[in-house]
């Protein structure tokens, strides 16, 4: 009897040890910390992962600078001076350090279904192009890829939030990411990260794409948060281009437009080049991307070239094929464009605009502009 008493007293004893146990799992399960503070603990994964222009970035890893909580984040000055040449630069937090999938590392995050952190800018107005949640590939790739943005920052913390639900996350080397460019940033960009972490919320739900308002620009003005593709498709002869988002001469409306140098020197042997305007950047069908513009019915834009005479073979909206293929395409061209500015509409009525990776697009060749060309664009948006 005696040493039934004790057996008993000893599972009495163990019962609540081990609920606790199950709670602090349960409790685990619902966050996963990609960065808390310098050298906290729970920290699992490393901002290693530079790109683009990597030299115009500087980080302070341990900024002790009104920090949103515990005793630091993480400060980035980019200066947006295209060391590379790129135009654009960002960092991936990465398992472990510098993998870009050429090792076994990441995490199974299966369970959580949103990523959070908090940003701010030191002015107020710094735009980041975009974050993102895995897409890193290679011999061991993440298991999805989702983005978010642009961003344009304030003066102030404010947190934001990533949607992974239904997204596979089994494997996930690249915990975080940011991108931004000077196009957007043209004097540069100091901002602050903190708090970054992947959680489990039972309240929310899968996001669907939905209508966007309009008007949706795909330009609008150098560093506006309005602008909603990138120029990264380069076609053909992509070494004939040369692009500026951000030149001031004599722009249609606000501070800056498009020009485009297209010098004809056949540089890839291809004798024809162009650049689509894609969302996200590089986006030719391989990532879930892109609006849903099934509300507009034309795009316009205006252009001009700098001497007139200037043939442009086609403007197009949409046509961007692979395993997430652009809904339809519309085309106008040949176009020869006059030394003024001048508005032209792509009618997009009757056309599928549900799904739409390549917003904007030109192209043009040696044959009908033997010597080159110069041209400029501006305001485009569908509406």
């Amino acid at each position: 009897m005696k040493k039934l008493v004790m057996m008993l007293a000893v599972l009495a004893l163990a019962i609540p040890a081990f609920s606790l146990a199950e709670e602090n799992a349960a409790d685990v399960k619902k966050e996963f910390v990609v960065y808390a503070d310098k050298n906290s603990r729970v920290n699992h994964y490393i901002p290693s992962g530079w790109m683009g222009d990597y030299g115009d970035i500087k980080m302070n890893d341990q900024s002790a600078d009104n920090p949103h909580s515990g005793t630091t984040s993480i400060q980035f000055v980019y200066s947006g001076k295209r060391t590379q040449n790129n135009g654009w630069a960002g960092v991936y937090w990465q398992n472990p350090a510098n993998n870009w999938g050429n090792k076994k590392g990441g995490f199974d995050l299966s369970g959580m279904n949103k990523l959070t952190f908090w940003a701010r800018g030191a002015k107020g107005g710094e735009v980041l192009q975009k974050v993102m949640v895995g897409g890193i590939k290679g011999t061991y790739p993440d298991s999805s890829v989702v983005e978010m943005g642009p961003i344009e920052l304030t003066d102030t913390w404010k947190e934001y939030t990533v949607n992974l639900s239904d997204k596979d996350l089994s494997y996930i080397n690249g915990g975080f990411g940011w991108t931004t460019t000077a196009d957007l940033n043209p004097d540069g960009a100091t901002f602050y990260i903190d708090d970054i972490k992947f959680e489990s919320d039972s309240a929310l739900k899968p996001e669907g794409k939905k209508q966007e308002a309009l008007p949706l620009y795909v330009y609008s003005d150098r560093s506006s948060a309005r602008n909603h593709y990138i120029p990264s498709g380069w076609m053909g002869d992509y070494g004939d281009i040369k692009y500026d988002g951000s030149s001031k001469e004599d722009p249609y409306l606000g501070d800056t437009c498009i020009k485009l140098v297209y010098n004809a020197l056949k540089a890839q042997g291809a004798g024809w080049a162009g650049i689509f305007w894609q969302n996200p950047a590089n986006n030719w069908g391989t990532v879930d991307g892109g609006f849903d513009l099934s509300k507009a019915t034309k795009l316009t834009f205006w252009a001009r070239g700098a001497k007139g005479g200037e043939r442009i073979e086609e403007f197009k909206v949409g046509g961007i094929m692979g395993e997430f293929s652009d809904s339809d395409s519309a085309v106008i061209g040949p176009v020869i464009l006059d030394k003024e500015w001048k508005q032209y509409t792509i009618d997009l009525k009757g056309k599928d605009m549900s799904y739409i990776i390549g917003g904007f697009c030109w192209s043009a060749n040696v044959d009908n502009n033997p010597e080159g060309a110069t041209f400029y664009l501006d305001e485009i948006k569908f509406e």
